[in-house]
């Protein structure tokens, strides 16, 4: 039960008949009608703009059609007043009666409330996390982990068909890198000196790997060409970090679907197939770039390579896929990975990268404008940097030098729900600030708190509501005279519990599940305020053994709150508080 919707749905009507009527010109496109909350909430319920952007189109002051529309309003029941405001909005209120079918509707749903079908089975590749296999994943992975998996999360509530995919990146060189460290990890497991040069990881976390192997082979490598182990080590470490990053995600409730090697790429055609796609439709050609805008390298010189017009699609410069020695490039292995997702039928592609990835958003899209000619969108979200705080002082990370935080540490100091709230409390794009002594203080100025009390708190007082003897068993509250509810503060609660259903919508459709957890902070916040004057007017009390009826219908919000609280924290991942400790 969406009542923006089902509000909107009435002005259309209104319009249609208007047009019926001929006091609207036929066929006239209402797509851009909206019904939303207005800035003001003193100028009513809900607010329309469909006399504003059909006033051209049907050549009529805006002023007259909105005029038309609220007399038409004006005769339904359900529409206590329609007004006309300013150049030619229209204010909407609603009758009570019709905010209170609200409850029953939740009780009767319950977390099925909100769902929406606006995705219409449409299949969505998320991708996201896809940390190089080179060590454990750490703070900065974490917010795209958990940006990623709530997405997906709200696409499905939304009524997509979501799959979850980690893009490993296991064929350029980092991986390399991460066997040459290895291996003198191994060394060292035999009592070998070893010193790491600049650029090899040096962290702890590969000393288990490297004695592994040296329990493997003994002394046999000791001293051998790369040739002899390089391989090996590479895919033994590869396969150890990914075990790794698999427990670092199921600590934190992800699961992927799907798991997709960049390896796979290589040798198998794949590349050589994307390519051939784009030489297909005219779109690659051998060229040279001009040099890179401001100081330019030392070593720089003009080189004929294969280049891919982006230009085409809206990039600011070709991109080379394939080099003058006939290597490929790194772009060229993206291109066959978004290929290989086109073709395996997905209808959306959405990329969650890190801010250090923004200069590939264009090219990621112009490429896959091209291969799926226009018809499959890409979307790429980038997940800013995660500042971490205890006692006034900033965490610093270096994975090189294996001094970072890992994801693990987060988790274990503050519980898989608070970290996975937190790193929700900001839009992914804006950088976020992950406080230690903040997130678990016990204060509303916690937003992870605060909610979670909301729901806790609403379970005390079910809990205390049957002691004394009232049935609280769902469809029994489904049943209550909601008339009940006429305080100023419990009607605000309940306009704000049946946003639900919008804000799921809205948040779906921009891909920004931080709204969920923005909503929810304001659900609570109401609830909250609504528990507090019953604390300083008995007769606001939500248990009133001496008003039975009264307290039913108070009942019956406090369930319908909890189960939005609940619903919107299973979009996030987070398990709902039964009691605070």
């Amino acid at each position: 039960m969406d009542l923006f919707g089902e509000t909107r749905a009435m002005v259309v009507e209104a319009l249609d008949a208007l047009e019926r009527e001929g006091h609207l010109p036929e066929g006239l496109d209402l797509s851009a009608v909206t019904v939303e909350p207005p800035r003001d909430p003193a100028h009513g319920d809900m607010a329309t703009n469909a006399a504003m952007v059909l006033a051209r189109p049907a050549r009529m002051k805006p002023r007259d059609i909105a005029a038309l529309v609220a007399g038409r309003l004006g005769a339904d029941p359900r529409i206590a007043s329609a007004e006309v405001a300013g150049p030619g909005f229209l204010n909407l209120r609603l009758d009570p009666a019709v905010w209170l079918a609200v409850i029953p509707k939740i009780l009767g749903q319950g977390r099925d409330f909100g769902r929406s079908d606006i995705g219409a089975g449409r299949r969505v590749n998320v991708e996201f996390v896809s940390a190089n296999p080179t060590g454990p994943m750490h703070v900065g992975h974490m917010r795209g982990a958990v940006f990623g998996d709530a997405l997906a999360g709200l696409l499905a509530f939304a009524g997509y068909e979501v799959t979850r995919e980690y893009y490993i990146n296991d064929g350029g060189g980092q991986v390399d890198t991460l066997a040459r460290s290895v291996y003198l990890r191994y060394l060292e497991a035999l009592g070998e000196e070893v010193a790491f040069p600049e650029g090899t990881y040096p962290g702890d976390y590969l000393v288990p790997v490297g004695q592994a192997l040296a329990e493997r082979h003994g002394r046999a490598l000791v001293g051998k060409p790369e040739s002899e182990w390089l391989a090996e080590f590479r895919d033994f470490a590869t396969d150890a970090m990914m075990a790794t990053i698999r427990e670092d995600l199921a600590l934190l409730g992800v699961e992927m679907d799907h798991y997709f090697s960049e390896k796979s790429l290589y040798g198998t055609g794949a590349i050589e197939k994307a390519l051939a796609a784009l030489e297909e439709k005219g779109l690659l050609y051998t060229g040279v770039l001009e040099p890179p805008k401001g100081r330019v390298p030392e070593d720089w010189e003009p080189r004929e390579q294969t280049l891919f017009r982006s230009t085409a699609f809206g990039d600011d410069v070709d991109r080379p896929v394939r080099k003058s020695d006939g290597t490929w490039t790194y772009f060229a292995p993206d291109i066959a990975y978004h290929w290989d997702k086109i073709s395996r039928g997905y209808d959306e592609l959405i990329d969650v990268l890190g801010a250090d990835h923004g200069g590939y958003v264009k090219r990621l899209k112009a490429v896959v404008e091209a291969l799926s000619d226009g018809k499959v969108p890409l979307d790429v979200k980038l997940c800013q940097l995660v500042k971490l705080m205890k006692g006034g002082q900033e965490y610093k990370m270096s994975k090189r030098a294996g001094t970072f935080v890992t994801l693990g540490d987060v988790v274990a100091e503050v519980g898989r729900d608070v970290a996975r709230f937190v790193m929700l409390t900001r839009k992914n794009d804006a950088p976020l600030d992950f406080d230690f002594d903040k997130v678990l203080e016990q204060s509303k100025d916690n937003p992870v708190f605060y909610v979670q009390y909301a729901h806790a708190r609403a379970n005390s007082v079910l809990a205390r509501a049957r002691e004394a003897g009232f049935d609280t068993d769902d469809g029994q509250l489904a049943t209550a005279d909601t008339g009940h509810l006429a305080d100023p503060r419990e009607i605000d609660l309940v306009r704000k519990v049946a946003e639900w259903p919008r804000q799921v919508q809205l948040a779906a459709q921009a891909h920004e599940p931080h709204r969920i957890a923005f909503y929810l902070n304001e659900l609570a916040g109401e609830f909250h305020s609504l528990q507090h004057a019953g604390k300083l007017d008995p007769a606001l009390r939500f248990v009133r053994e001496d008003a039975p009826a009264v307290t039913r219908s108070r009942l019956a919000l406090v369930r319908a709150t909890q189960v939005v609280i609940a619903s919107g924290l299973a979009i996030l991942g987070v398990t709902p508080a039964e009691e605070m400790r």
